[in-house]
């Protein structure tokens, strides 16, 4: 058993959830932000046999992709002379963690997903 724990940008967690979770994955959404740009940030967490990891790596790779952004910086800043710059920002930052024990406790299992 494995958790996967993919860091994606906030605009890529929702399309990132609903192709997990409408492939019958199981997923968890939890909202961050980056300390380097003061990005929103979400990392999500699923669950999986080692079996399903690869299937798993292909669904964030087809989901969240990069792109350029222009960033207007904070005052304070190091970079805050300048006007603004652009940043390669999107794909995914995936961690995959050996898991020892997994448990359900007090399951509630939705027949679908409130949004």
């Amino acid at each position: 058993m494995k958790l996967v724990v993919a860091v994606v940008q906030e605009e890529d967690a929702e399309p990132l959830l609903d192709a997990l979770v409408g492939a019958g994955v199981g997923a968890t959404l939890i909202a961050s932000t980056g300390s380097l740009l003061h990005r929103h940030h979400a990392a999500v967490l699923v669950g999986a046999r080692d079996a399903a990891v690869w299937w798993i790596l292909q669904r964030i790779g087809s989901v969240c992709h990069e792109r350029m952004q222009v960033i207007s910086p904070i005052a304070g800043e190091v970079w805050a002379l300048l006007d603004h710059f652009e940043v390669r920002v999107g794909g995914a930052t995936v961690f995959v963690l050996p898991v020892e024990r997994f448990e359900r406790i007090g399951v509630c299992e939705p027949s679908h997903r409130a949004r």
